[in-house]
């Protein structure tokens, strides 16, 4: 892709939306996922549940253009980017946090950061680094500590403020809380993913706790055997008997 070519996608991409149109992924050309369709609005905070199996992430990976889209399209902004591989979505203004490996543990905060501003030009790195610590000011107590010293909460902090180098209009973020404490997951959700949005980006996030990423999300999808099988506001879903009965312990919320 020319550099106009990314230029143009870069800035037809700000401030818009995600749409993943009957997109169908997996591997060796077996689909995992099956014709789903989700779309994230602008500073939206949009959420996948699911039980284990159920290709969660695998929809992530084929949206971030880590796996193959089968069929199907992806638009960012209106644009296909379809297919392109993760740097390039990064240059479309796609930011990825995996579940594992999403630090750099031999090196410091800061220099985490910095390379998460690889794609920038060195003059501006400085001052994304800045910013990104005005976002997390936690980060900036702890900047010169090795990230394999970090807790998990903070690890996936740093995690996150890496992929807001770049300035992305979407971060897709697969299970921040995995492995984490109860209390520490939640505020991970509620302070961490929260802070995302709060600048402009646009959140899509695959969770295991479906209670807790309800309280944070516009909208949510329910994947099952690759599949969407239910979508709606948390207050629709939360009214769902069936939705009750999976994801959130049998009772509705607000039940004694």
């Amino acid at each position: 892709m020319s550099v106009d070519a990314r230029q143009d996608l870069r800035s037809s991409s700000l401030g818009a939306s995600l749409r993943a149109e009957a997109v169908s992924a997996g591997y060796g050309g077996n689909p995992i996922v099956r014709e789903v369709s989700v779309e994230v609005a602008p500073s939206e905070i949009v959420s996948v549940v699911g039980p284990n199996g159920s290709g969660k992430s695998t929809l992530l990976k084929a949206i971030v253009g880590l796996l193959p889209v089968l069929s199907g399209r992806v638009l960012l902004g209106g644009k296909d980017v379809t297919g392109l591989p993760p740097e390039e979505m990064a240059r479309a203004g796609v930011g990825y946090v995996p579940q594992v490996d999403d630090v750099f543990a031999p090196l410091s905060v800061v220099e985490n950061l910095e390379m998460g501003g690889y794609l920038l030009p060195r003059r501006e790195v400085s001052a994304r680094v800045d910013h990104v610590l005005s976002v997390f000011p936690q980060l900036a107590r702890m900047r010169r500590r090795r990230a394999g010293k970090l807790s998990g909460g903070e690890r996936k902090m740093l995690a996150m403020g890496r992929v807001l180098m770049l300035q992305p209009v979407l971060v897709v973020l697969d299970e921040p809380t995995a492995n984490l404490a109860p209390a520490i997951a939640r505020s991970v959700l509620n302070d961490h993913v929260r802070s995302l949005a709060s600048v402009g980006c646009s959140v899509l996030v695959v969770e295991q706790r479906a209670k807790a990423v309800l309280e944070i999300s516009d909208r949510t999808y329910v994947l099952g055997g690759g599949q969407v099988v239910m979508e709606g506001t948390p207050q629709s879903l939360s009214a769902d008997p069936g939705f009750v009965s999976s994801f959130l312990g049998g009772r509705r919320r607000g039940q004694a």
